[in-house]
């Protein structure tokens, strides 16, 4: 039976609709909103695990570019592996909704949302957020949700809420909000350059119409919901538990606090290894066996938990604001464009900006439609970072670090007409402990600015966490830490990255384990975060403030100049034939834009110059008065002609060759031969006439006629008929 359910937004129904499509699932919804609609299915296996102590959940958005009317570009004509966009979208779905899966339910489950139709107008992640909590909310699988999505924008001043793409454009500020009817559990962004009392404000409106999405879901989850499978509990308990956990605790607390993040590894290894030991026997049943790491973990949580709230000291004996010693050095690598090293205390990022030209830019190729990215920025995290061994490769994590990263550092770069550069920055990370993006985004700044990108502000980054008593409501302590590290993330309650300039913020990502933070915790996490990013700063600014004066010598040299629009066919001639010649000539790249802005690329300046200067020729009329370096394309027996723009020729008579009677053109100028030529005359015919600036006027002093003036000065083939 089809049930749905609708909610004017805007001016438009949002539908959820169920019982319609894809019925073998274990729960489906088709969610359509104008002209997007995207259908959401979730299904989960059959057999169950008993003690995971994790949620299998998969998440695998997909767009089919049949949505927006398009057949895929390149040579395979269908849909293949993931694209970022898609992959990013997954992340901001699975976020929001891994901490309300049990992980007693035991089973893998996978999310399926699929965009079928887009209008290019509204988009299509939003509808996707909320179809797939409506999925799973409605299916028999066990979820302590409905959560929704929203995306709110600043534009114009106003805060637009699930704005479209055009006013995305535009907006100064652009968040994806996520969370429950009882709170935010996530928030991913960027701004341009925003205050935090907006951020707050943008996070409030935001969490009205989460409240009336997760409504909807409900109403459809009363009309259609399946009865909730049941959970896999454990049905067996740890032996000797008590006298484990008392013998263990002092000496894993001991270990917790130890002043590295090898040592603490290495030390309660070491505790875990002894009490393995003294209870071998017990620990060869399998069951046992994991329920007694699931004890080490507890007491982990447990110790570094209470000693934040009780004492206010943190595993590396930092008090809750202070910020790791950091290091900033440039110019590592000698032979990159610019390059930083970025080292905050056991987190270090190398990152190396390379410059390129306008034929380097990412083009993109999605439903939304074609578009071209001149920065971009790649963020890669090898096992080696943490002492371990792996593959190497580019997965979500990459992806979705990366992203950030980029985000928070595109406010600040300049704009193609600034700097008509293509710039791309790429962040190794050497050593990981804690919040790898935010240095990517304090080794971007320091390396961009190395390059020689001229940046609007510099830009820093901060990972800031959060511990709580109880459910973080009112008169629950809590603690919010700057500066996380890795224990601190996974065991606390909140991963809060916010990244932006002295003025302001541009960057951001939260996610909170927890049912959701009260106002009071956003406000004092923001104001911390600000404060440790001023402090950043000031470390980063001692090391470079401001862009390079001279790019590296190893760059592409660029020169912009703008011609007139209906000069362009002139320059590009027929078939390209006149682009590609100055292109071979001078061993440069030209690109032309419909606006007439003309780029040079040149692998040294004197090229590009060179190149600047014949492209300026043709776009200009010829000029009477103006020296001109010709090249001799045809001799007569009565002159030559001299071309002395492309396409554009004129004649030199014979008589303006030499100062003396000669018998033939050839006794002065070969054909093929750069000559100086002055053009004196454009007559009624349009035709133009030249003079040999070596043989008759030296100087270049002579008036428009390319004579003299003195009858005894003129050469006497220039002379008239004698009557």
């Amino acid at each position: 039976m089809i049930q749905k359910v609708t909610l004017n937004i805007a001016g438009k129904d949002l539908i959820l609709e169920t019982g319609r499509i894809a019925k073998q699932a274990n729960g489906s919804v088709f969610a359509q909103y104008a002209g997007s609609a995207v259908i959401a299915t979730v299904c989960t296996s059959s057999e169950t695990v008993e003690g995971l102590d994790y949620v299998p959940l998969t998440v695998d958005y997909n767009e089919k570019y049949y949505a927006a009317g398009k057949i895929p570009g390149g040579f395979i004509k269908r849909e293949s592996r993931p694209k970022d966009k898609e992959i990013l979208v997954s992340r901001l779905i699975d976020r929001p909704m891994r901490p309300l899966f049990d992980k007693n339910f035991g089973r893998e489950i996978q999310l399926v949302p699929t965009t079928l139709s887009t209008d290019q107008v509204n988009t299509p992640d939003i509808l996707a957020i909320i179809a797939s909590s409506a999925a799973v909310h409605i299916s028999d699988i066990p979820f302590n949700g409905p959560i929704a999505g929203v995306r709110i924008c600043q534009v114009n001043g106003e805060l637009v809420v699930n704005p479209t793409y055009d006013q995305i454009e535009n907006s100064t500020l652009e968040i994806v909000v996520a969370g429950t009817k009882d709170g935010i559990t996530m928030v991913e962004g960027g701004a341009k350059e925003v205050s935090e009392e907006l951020m707050i404000e943008a996070l409030d409106k935001a969490h009205g119409m989460i409240k009336e999405f997760c409504a909807l879901q409900d109403r459809l989850r009363e009309a259609a919901g399946k009865p909730k499978l049941p959970l896999n509990t454990l049905s067996y308990t740890l032996d000797n538990k008590d006298a484990i956990r008392s013998g263990a605790y002092p000496k894993l607390e001991a270990a917790c606090f130890l002043p590295t993040k090898q040592e603490r590894h290495d030390g309660i290894r070491a505790v875990k290894k002894e009490f393995e030991e003294k209870h071998e026997a017990q620990l060869q049943d399998e069951k046992q066996k994991k329920l007694f790491g699931v004890l080490f973990e507890d007491m982990q949580y447990e110790i570094l938990r209470s000693s934040i709230l009780n004492n206010g000291k943190r595993v590396d004996g930092r008090a809750l604001e202070d910020i790791r010693n950091i290091t900033c050095e440039t110019g590592i690598l000698q032979r990159t464009h610019g390059s930083a090293l970025f080292t905050r205390g056991e987190t270090q990022s190398l990152v190396v900006t390379t410059l390129g030209t306008v034929f380097d830019e990412q083009i993109y190729d999605d439903i939304e439609g074609d578009k071209r990215e001149n920065f971009m920025l790649h963020y890669n995290f090898p096992p080696y970072s943490v002492g371990e061994t792996g593959r190497l490769g580019t997965g979500r994590r990459e992806i979705g670090h990366g992203n950030l990263a980029q985000r928070s550092l595109k406010a600040v770069v300049p704009s193609k007409d600034d700097f008509p550069y293509t710039v791309r920055v790429v962040s190794e990370i050497m050593e990981s402990n804690g919040s790898s993006s935010m240095a990517s985004v304090c080794g971007g700044t320091l390396s961009m600015l190395h390059a020689g990108v001229p940046l609007k502000k510099p830009v820093a980054g901060i990972a800031m966490g959060l511990i709580t008593e109880g459910k973080a409501g009112p008169g629950d302590r809590f603690a919010v830490l700057s500066d996380i590290l890795g224990e601190e993330d996974h065991l606390g309650d909140m991963d809060f990255k916010v990244a932006g300039t002295c003025d302001g913020i541009t960057g951001f990502q939260m996610d909170i384990k927890i049912a959701g933070v009260s106002p009071e915790i956003m406000r004092k996490a923001l104001e911390q975060a600000k404060r440790g990013r001023m402090h950043i700063l000031s470390i980063m600014n001692q090391c470079i403030d401001r862009p390079a004066e001279q790019i590296s010598e190893y760059a592409p040299k660029i020169v912009t100049v703008r011609i007139d629009i209906d000069k362009i066919g002139a320059l590009i001639g027929p078939g390209g034939k006149n682009i590609k010649a100055l292109c071979e000539q001078y061993s440069v790249k030209i690109n032309t834009e419909d606006d007439g802005t003309v780029t040079i690329f040149g692998k040294n300046t004197k090229d590009a110059e060179n190149a600047k200067i014949a492209v300026m020729g043709i776009a200009s009329d010829p000029e009477v008065g103006r020296v001109y370096e010709g090249v001799v394309k045809r001799i007569m027996d009565f002159g030559a002609f001299v071309e002395i723009l492309p396409g554009k020729e004129g004649l030199v008579h014979i008589s303006r060759l030499s100062r003396q009677r000669i018998a033939q053109v050839t006794d002065v100028i070969k054909e093929g031969q750069q000559i100086p030529v002055k053009l004196y005359e454009i007559d009624k015919m349009g035709r133009l006439n030249l003079s040999y600036i070596d043989a008759i006027d030296p100087d270049g002093a002579s008036d428009d006629s390319g004579k003299s003036g003195r009858r005894e000065d003129r050469p006497r083939n220039d002379r008239g008929p004698r009557r």
